[in-house]
Parts: structure tokens; C-alpha cells; sequence
């Protein structure tokens, strides 16, 4: 990112850039997130069903299925919409986590430089900087925004074939606060603090790092192909490193009151009961679904920084 071009923008613009291109990227890839959400809590001590090309139900078994299988599996049994359950959820927990976590990056790595070494322009290249910026902003992300994970998660998880828990979105937050307290509204906070954080290092420090990489060696001007390139490779490196905590934190989530007895529990009986492979479960779908995300979300951000320095410049 171009320090000097950002610091330009109003902290509104900003904000709203961000959480708008990640609403955008939401959208193009959701599928794939309730995809990999099934996948994730596959195997918690129940069978997995599966369907006919007609929609009946064909049997169940206990090893998970292929992307494509889960995706068809949802289609055939629950009608395509299923793909998009939790999808208002969805948007606005992108709204509140990406305006924070990526549209305050760049002054939290400003406050960061100049209390390392006082020179903003060349303290905002450490790499040790740039991690400790990455990891504020996820953890406040969450801090602020959790709700809007846990109903996600709520909507996405169940058994296919299986009905909703909720109606809507607004009935979701009201029956958690009821019936669990606010506790349950911020369930799982921690696991999702250690999540974002390592998603936000893995995703915005090495995009930052690797396009800085790219124009300063005159591989790619800074254009399209350059953020699809840099987006790739941030998408593989978020993938690899948020994994396991990813799936235990959908798990936890979606957990019924005193199932577990709390997130080192959950983590602890997965590995005992399914082995290590288990923290890498729906890896294919995160990570398709996170290169995608990058790419979208890389793009669209770029682009609304283009038109916004275009229309500061213009005033």
C-alpha cells in the first residue's frame, strides 16, 4: 500500500472503502465459506449426509466429502439459497471487521513507525512494524464485531437437510442473547482474536510487502495484474497459517452451551478423536475461497483508492 497516496483520504473514506470491497468480495465468494464451514465441523461425533442427484437422501458416512461434493450435496438437499444462509450476517460483520482491520491499517503502521523510530516514511517498511499494525487491527476488529461471526457461523452450520436454527438474522442476535447471554454473542472471541490476528498478518502485511516487492523491482507496474499477483499470494500464506485456529474457531462457535469446556477443549478433543488432519479440514474451500477473496477484495480496494485520490485531487 502507498503510504504517503493513503494518507491523503479522510479516516471516513477510508473506513468505507474498505468494508465496501470486502462486502463486494462477500459476495462473489460466500458459497464457498459455507462450504467450507460444513467441512469444518464435519466429524463432531454425528454421521455426514449425503444426497441423491434428486435430492433424497442417499445414506450417511463418517469421512467427509470433496468440495464439489459438499457444494452439490447443499444444492440438491437444501436449494441453492442455502449456499447464501447467513449472508446479511455476513455483510455486516465485513463492514465492521474489513473498515477496521484494513481500513485503519495504515495509521495504525504510521503509529507504529514513529514510536520505533520516529521516521514514519521509513519505519512503515519493517516488516516487525507492519506485523504489529496487522495483528491491532484484527484483534480490535473482533472486539467490535463478533456478534456478526457467531450468527454467521449459526446460519452456515448444520446438518444438510436440516432446518435453520433461525428465521432471520435480527432473531438470530435475539436468541443468543436469551438464551445464552452476551457471553454467547461473543463466543468464542479469543480463538477469533488469534484468528484474525495471524489473517490479518498473513493477508494485509504480506500483500503490503509482496506488491511493495513487485513495483520496487519493476516486475509489474502498480496495476490489475500486480494486485491479482500480490492477492494470490497473500490468499495461499493466509490459508496456510489460519487453518487450524479457523476451524477451531468455527467449531467452538457453533457449539451448544457446555458442549466444550472451553476453546482449548474443543481443540484438544479434536485432535484426539480425529487427529491432526482434523485442524486442516475444508482446506480446499478456505483456500479457494480466500485466493478468490483476496483478488476481489485487492482489486475493488485499489480501485476505490484510484477514484478517491482522483476526486481529492480534483477538489
Amino acid at each position: 500500500m502507498e503510504q504517503q497516496a493513503s494518507d491523503e483520504f479522510p479516516l471516513w473514506m477510508k473506513l468505507l472503502s474498505a468494508g465496501t470491497a470486502a462486502c463486494i468480495a462477500d459476495l462473489a465468494t460466500f458459497p464457498l465459506d459455507t462450504a467450507k464451514v460444513r467441512m469444518q465441523i464435519a466429524g463432531e461425533s454425528r454421521p455426514i449426509r449425503l444426497a441423491t442427484a434428486n435430492g433424497s437422501m442417499a445414506g450417511v458416512r463418517n469421512t467427509q466429502p470433496g468440495l464439489l461434493r459438499t457444494v452439490g450435496n447443499i444444492i440438491r438437499v437444501e436449494g441453492a439459497r442455502s449456499l447464501y444462509g447467513g449472508l446479511s450476517a455476513g455483510l455486516q460483520r465485513q463492514m465492521c471487521f474489513a473498515s477496521i482491520r484494513l481500513g485503519l491499517y495504515d495509521i495504525v503502521k504510521s503509529i507504529y513507525a514513529g514510536i520505533i523510530d520516529g521516521n514514519n516514511r521509513s519505519g512503515s517498511k519493517s516488516i516487525s512494524v507492519r506485523i504489529a499494525a496487522g495483528m491491532t487491527t484484527g484483534a480490535m476488529a473482533v472486539i467490535l464485531a463478533q456478534p456478526t461471526d457467531v450468527v454467521k457461523v449459526r446460519f452456515q452450520a448444520r446438518d444438510i437437510g436440516q432446518p435453520a436454527r433461525y428465521s432471520s438474522t435480527l432473531q438470530a442476535y435475539r436468541n443468543i442473547a436469551v438464551e445464552e447471554g452476551r457471553r454467547g454473542l461473543w463466543k468464542g472471541t479469543i480463538p477469533n482474536i488469534s484468528r484474525n490476528a495471524i489473517v490479518n498478518v498473513a493477508e494485509i502485511v504480506c500483500y503490503d510487502i509482496i506488491k511493495e516487492f513487485i513495483l520496487e523491482r519493476n516486475y509489474l507496474r502498480d496495476g490489475i495484474p500486480c494486485h491479482i499477483t500480490a492477492a494470490v499470494a497473500a490468499g495461499l500464506c493466509t490459508t496456510l497459517a489460519a487453518s487450524p485456529v479457523d476451524v477451531v474457531k468455527t467449531r467452538y462457535m457453533n457449539s451448544a452451551p457446555g458442549e466444550y469446556k472451553g476453546v482449548k477443549d474443543c481443540a484438544v478433543r479434536m485432535l484426539m478423536k480425529e487427529g491432526p488432519s482434523a485442524f486442516y479440514k475444508g482446506f480446499t474451500p478456505s483456500f479457494t475461497r480466500l485466493v478468490s477473496w483476496n483478488i476481489v477484495l485487492w482489486i475493488t480496494y485499489e480501485q476505490f483508492k484510484i477514484y478517491a485520490k482522483k476526486m481529492n485531487d480534483n477538489q
